[in-house]
């Protein structure tokens, strides 16, 4: 079954009206303590495991009334529940095309190449996008915005054609890695989580223009929890 266009007009018209219901409530609650009653977030997958660890723990002591609903899901349905009033706010990795939002960037993520340790050159202080063997690069699958950030970060058309896309996890990727079947690119977020640990692999930095992607918060833009929105960030940020 699916909408007939009418339909599809006042379905659209309906979550408008949704949307904007919630936002009383959240007019109310802006005027009260700051970072208090329910926020829904949405988390990348190749962010949440890594980052939310550390700050959870602080936003339960410091904002007690506090009830953070997290959602992990890839950047294109996190951006379209952000813009259809499911999740209030999104904490994703930039670029990405999300909309008309409003962004608070949080900080720079470096990436590294992770490879095997009979691979990798232990006399490297660093890897060139030119030095990638692209047959056995390993990459996650189309629908994580870290791929994509990987590519433009080497500026190699034909990585995106070689490249075996096929990872669904970072944790997935690292055990291909382990076992010898390539190289592929970690944020450095995973490597201070310990995502290496156990593992026979060595990480050195990408060498390139432009070497790491931002982690951001953001938000509807003219959402009456802006200030709740950018004092979320400023703790998310301080956590690093």
């Amino acid at each position: 079954m699916r909408f007939t266009p009418l339909g599809d007009q006042i379905a659209d018209k309906a979550r408008r009206v949704l949307r904007e219901a919630e936002e009383l409530g959240d007019l109310a609650r802006a005027a009260g303590r700051p970072l208090s009653g329910e926020m829904r977030m949405s988390v990348i997958p190749t962010i949440a495991p890594f980052m939310l660890p550390r700050v959870l723990p602080l936003l339960r002591r410091d904002y007690p009334d506090l009830r953070l609903f997290l959602r992990e899901e890839p950047s294109g349905p996190a951006c379209e529940g952000l813009h259809s009033g499911r999740t209030d706010c999104v904490l994703l990795a930039l670029p990405y095309a999300c909309g008309e939002v409003a962004a608070q960037p949080l900080f720079e993520d470096r990436l590294f190449v992770a490879a095997p340790e009979d691979e990798a050159d232990a006399a490297a202080a660093s890897v060139r996008p030119s030095e990638i063997d692209e047959h056995r690069l390993l990459l996650l699958e189309d629908g994580h915005c870290l791929k994509d950030h990987a590519l433009a970060a080497c500026n190699r058309p034909e990585l995106r054609a070689e490249a075996a896309m096929m990872g669904t996890s970072l944790h997935t990727i690292v055990q291909m890695v382990d076992n010898g079947l390539g190289v592929t690119m970690l944020p450095e977020m995973a490597l201070k989580a310990g995502i290496l640990d156990h593992t026979a692999i060595v990480a050195s930095p990408l060498e390139a223009e432009h070497p790491s992607r931002t982690i951001a918060l953001v938000w509807r833009r003219a959402s009456p929890r802006e200030k709740d929105f950018r004092l979320l960030a400023d703790v998310l940020s301080a956590a690093q």
